[in-house]
C-alpha cells in the first residue's frame, strides 16, 4: 500500500451539516472525514488501525492481492475487509484493491454506529453514510460545468448506504477511462467503490454513457449510477440529484 501526498479537499466544505459534529481521521492514505452525533475521534482511529492493520497483515503474506487487477479468491478465515473487498472484485470483475476506499470507509462506519445514530464517513471521495434524516452528498467531477452544482438527495430509509466516485481526470486511484466521473449507489460501499472503477475503465468518452448505464443494470447489488464526461451526464437507477449551492 504505497503513500501519495494527499489531495485537497476542499469540497468537503461544501456540505457541513450542523447537527453533526465533524472531525479527520488519518492513518497512512486513509484520510477520513467523519460526521457523527459527536466526536469519537478516538474511536474512529482505534477502528481505522484495527482494519489496515488486518489488512496490511494479509497482504505481507497475500503480495497479489495488493497488485492483481484481476478478481481475487480469498480463504474463508481471511479478515473481514479483505473478504468484503474480494467478494466486491468478483462481482465487479477488477482487482480486490479497488474496493479499499469504500470497504474501508464502510468498517469503520459500522464500527462507529454502536456510539452514534448517523454516521458520515468519505474516504478521498468514497463515502459510507448512516442518517436519520434526509441529506445532500455534493458531486465533484473535476473541471466538468457539473462540479460544485449539483448533489444526490439522499433519504433516511435508503441508508446505511455506500457512495463511491471513481474518476479518470482526478485523484490518483488507478482508472483506464477519462470520465470525470463515474458514481455508483450501493448498500455496499466496497461494491460501489470496485462498479465504479470496473464501469469508469469502460468510459473514454461521451459516447461510452450509455454503454456505463447499461453495464450497471447487469451488476447485482447496485441502487444507482451517475457519470459525468465534461458536460454530458447520465443517471440510472434509484437516485435523485437536486441542485447544490456552495458557499
Amino acid at each position: 500500500m504505497r503513500n501519495y501526498p494527499p489531495l485537497p479537499r476542499f469540497y468537503r466544505q461544501w456540505i457541513k451539516d450542523n447537527d453533526l459534529t465533524y472531525f479527520n481521521v488519518v492513518v497512512k492514505q486513509s484520510d477520513l472525514y467523519i460526521g457523527a452525533g459527536h466526536n469519537l475521534k478516538v474511536k474512529a482511529l482505534k477502528s481505522l488501525l484495527k482494519h489496515r492493520i488486518s489488512l496490511e497483515k494479509y497482504i505481507e503474506h497475500h503480495p497479489q492481492f495488493l497488485t492483481t487487477l484481476e478478481p481475487y479468491q480469498v480463504e474463508a478465515n481471511a479478515p473481514f475487509i479483505v473478504r468484503e473487498m474480494s467478494q466486491a472484485s468478483q462481482i465487479a470483475g477488477v482487482g480486490p484493491m479497488a474496493a479499499v476506499a469504500g470497504a474501508i470507509a464502510e468498517a469503520v462506519g459500522k464500527d462507529l454506529l454502536a456510539f452514534t445514530p448517523e454516521v458520515i464517513v468519505e474516504n478521498g471521495g468514497d463515502i459510507f453514510l448512516k442518517t436519520m434524516k434526509e441529506r445532500l452528498v455534493g458531486i465533484y467531477a473535476g473541471q466538468s460545468s457539473f462540479t460544485g452544482k449539483i448533489a444526490l438527495e439522499i433519504n433516511p430509509g435508503e441508508t446505511p448506504l455506500g457512495i463511491c466516485t471513481s474518476s479518470g481526470t482526478i485523484g490518483h486511484s488507478l482508472s483506464l477511462g477519462s470520465a470525470d466521473a463515474v458514481i455508483i449507489v450501493s448498500s455496499s460501499a466496497a461494491l460501489a467503490d470496485a462498479t465504479a472503477t470496473a464501469i469508469g475503465n469502460i468510459v473514454k468518452t461521451k459516447e461510452n454513457i450509455s454503454q456505463a448505464l447499461e453495464k450497471a443494470q447487469e451488476v447485482s447489488g447496485l441502487q444507482g449510477i451517475v457519470v459525468i464526461v465534461g458536460n454530458e451526464m447520465g443517471v440510472w437507477g434509484k437516485v435523485k440529484i437536486v441542485p447544490l449551492n456552495t458557499p
